[in-house]
């Protein structure tokens, strides 16, 4: 059996980064987990077990008293780099019902809430005819209510691509009939009855394509201790971390960060980080409205 990984199928490989997502957050793992999961058989479940052992013999020793492979003491990753956020994103998914139990990898599912989000209406019928249209370079039209206008009216948009605020979905797209860019919220598009081609050209959507580099902080009136767990819950490195955003989403990226405001508004406890290079940053975060963004 070869060890060499550039050998690997896919669905083997796949396989092998299983069993040790497995040992690494659970601490153990059999033939059952793999038959569950991948509906292989048994012996292609001790196939591929052997086969890891192979690849990391370290990393797993069988407990004979529980009848399963557990993490070795000199566990080493060899097949995917243990992510918090991977494993964070996959328990969110299932507890929202975004990702059924059975396809997640976690095998023992903490107990887990959350703040709730309000549910945006976007119609999967409206999502499909954008994302279509962006990939056929098109323009389609759209009955669309905007809060500039009491009723929807109807007008062409040519979208090149799907942008996502923290709240809610939005088509990036070329509006037509104001002759710029825009975001167009996927919600609020009632009504889609025809597409033509588009000579619309994605890359001079120079809010789009230009990207803007936030660094943050810590509140400078923070205690040292304070600002530490600051640094820590931010991933700083030296007191500072860079937060790279497109410029046509750095309006929003500042709101969900709460640093739309002047940071004296609240107090330290409360803002927690301040912008660092807020003088580069001010004339770039211009409101949707003064834009053209978010019709």
């Amino acid at each position: 059996m070869s060890n060499d990984k550039s050998d690997l199928r896919w669905g083997v490989e796949q396989r092998l980064e299983f069993i040790e997502f497995r040992l690494f957050w659970e601490g153990h793992v059999n033939r059952i987990d793999l038959m569950d999961q991948f509906g292989v058989s048994v012996n292609q479940a001790s196939m591929d077990l052997n086969r890891y052992i192979g690849f990391a013999p370290d990393n797993m020793v069988y407990d004979k008293s529980a009848r399963t492979y557990v993490r070795g003491p000199g566990f080493k990753p060899q097949f995917l780099e243990p992510d918090a956020s991977r494993y964070l994103a996959q328990l969110r998914s299932v507890a929202d019902g975004i990702l059924d139990r059975e396809d997640s990898w976690i095998a023992d599912l903490p107990p887990y809430a959350a703040s709730p989000t309000p549910v945006r209406g976007v119609d999967p019928v409206t999502l499909r005819s954008v994302v279509g249209a962006i990939r056929r370079s098109e323009a389609i039209e759209v009955k669309y209510q905007s809060l500039s206008n009491p009723e929807p009216r109807w007008r062409w948009i040519a979208p090149h691509a799907i942008a996502f605020d923290g709240f809610r979905w939005h088509a990036r797209a070329y509006c037509l009939s104001d002759e710029v860019f825009k975001d167009f919220l996927l919600s609020r598009m009632i009504e889609i009855r025809g597409c033509t081609e588009s000579a619309a050209v994605p890359s001079a959507d120079a809010d789009w394509n230009d990207d803007v580099v936030l660094e943050i902080g810590p509140h400078p009136d923070l205690s040292p201790t304070q600002a530490k767990v600051i640094a820590l819950d931010y991933g700083m490195d030296g007191g500072k971390a860079a937060i790279k955003v497109r410029r046509a989403l750095l309006y929003y990226a500042l709101r969900r960060l709460g640093l739309d405001t002047d940071p004296s508004a609240r107090s330290p406890q409360d803002q927690q980080i301040v912008l660092l290079n807020a003088s580069q940053i001010s004339s770039r975060a211009r409101p949707p409205s003064a834009s053209g963004r978010n019709a």
